[in-house]
């Protein structure tokens, strides 16, 4: 097929890839403008760009495709249909109507249940045991056009963010060249959403990466999981930014409380850990109750999180057992 491609992310190059791996024809790229990034704030090639001027693809970045003559230019590619990964653009019904088969998204969830921005990372942070690619046929509503073929990945204790970004997207890649496939043949069935059982994956935001100790373990350790690649979870330690990556729920007995009365019960609990790392007092949400190679424990207001995994500013993502060389947090407030 005539294929016009749009994508800008990490997220959007292993369907490009496998398009062209396939054989078919993909006559233009579509990116967001470049964007300065790194230290020098160096105008830079998105990861998509750089695969399609590799691959010596035209490559097209208009700031929107409202304009008439951004559509003409589409126009002129005579796509038989354009697929859609993470390009960052509302495409307007003009633009959609333009390719012969219209235009079909990699979206990053099982939908409809979760619609917009950060499908990945909302899921992680509700809770869900599993999520998957749908690829979709746009209308003009958000992420509300027929299914076509979905695929489904587990997400596991371990997961985060960047994982389950990785999974996605290379399953993504293997569920476009099918429905491709189906495409073709005329052997598509879509299936339209169930508006009821949709949510809205909002936008990630930084104010919202600041842990809440008085929350659940759970909640807080989904949370580190989720947002582990951006905008990254932090708390404030001696009154600057502690970046945290990874964390698991510790297993406590049912019911211990962590501070009052209890207290001894906890820390003769904690002792009799496999990890014998040090302890300090328990004490409110927030406070650190044990160290050891194997992580950093802390009191939350409903059970105990494990970080795993920490950097300070300026300084190297490390694991606990490097962040403890020569340092110690224990009954640190957090």
């Amino acid at each position: 097929m005539r294929v016009v491609y749009a994508g800008t992310p990490e997220f959007a190059v292993p369907a490009l890839q496998a398009l062209l791996a396939a054989g078919h024809d993909v006559v233009a790229v579509y990116c967001q403008p470049d964007r300065p990034s790194g230290r020098g704030r160096k105008l830079t090639f998105g990861p998509v760009k750089q695969v399609a001027v590799a691959a010596g693809i035209p490559v097209e970045q208009p700031l929107s495709l409202k304009p008439p003559e951004a559509q003409q230019t589409l126009r002129d590619y005579a796509p038989d249909v354009m697929i859609v990964a993470a390009y960052g653009l509302i495409l307007p019904q003009a633009a959609l109507d333009i390719p012969r088969y219209g235009c079909l998204n990699i979206h990053g969830s099982l939908l409809p249940r979760w619609r917009g921005a950060a499908p990945i990372q909302r899921a992680i942070q509700a809770g869900d045991t599993e999520t998957g690619v749908t690829i979709m046929q746009m209308a003009a509503g958000l992420d509300t056009g027929d299914m076509l073929y979905k695929t489904v990945c587990p997400i596991t204790p371990q997961d985060g963010g960047q994982s389950i970004h990785d999974k996605l997207a290379e399953q993504g890649a293997t569920a476009l060249l099918h429905t491709l496939e189906l495409l073709a043949a005329g052997k598509l069935q879509p299936e339209v959403q169930d508006d009821a059982l949709a949510n809205y994956a909002h936008k990630l935001t930084k104010a919202e990466a600041q842990i809440d100790w008085t929350q659940a373990a759970a909640v807080i350790d989904r949370t580190i999981r989720a947002f582990d690649a951006y905008p990254v979870a932090f708390t404030l330690y001696e009154g600057q930014p502690l970046r945290l990556f990874a964390s698991s729920v510790k297993e406590t007995p049912p019911n211990l409380p962590l501070s009052g009365d209890g207290q001894e019960d906890v820390l003769s609990f904690l002792r009799s850990s496999p990890d014998k790392g040090r302890l300090g007092g328990v004490s409110s949400p927030g406070t650190v109750i044990a160290e050891s190679k194997s992580g950093v424990d802390i009191a939350t207001g409903d059970g105990v999180v494990r970080i795993l995994s920490l950097q300070l500013p300026g300084g190297k993502r490390l694991t606990a057992e490097q962040f403890l060389n020569g340092r110690s947090l224990l009954g640190v407030q957090l």
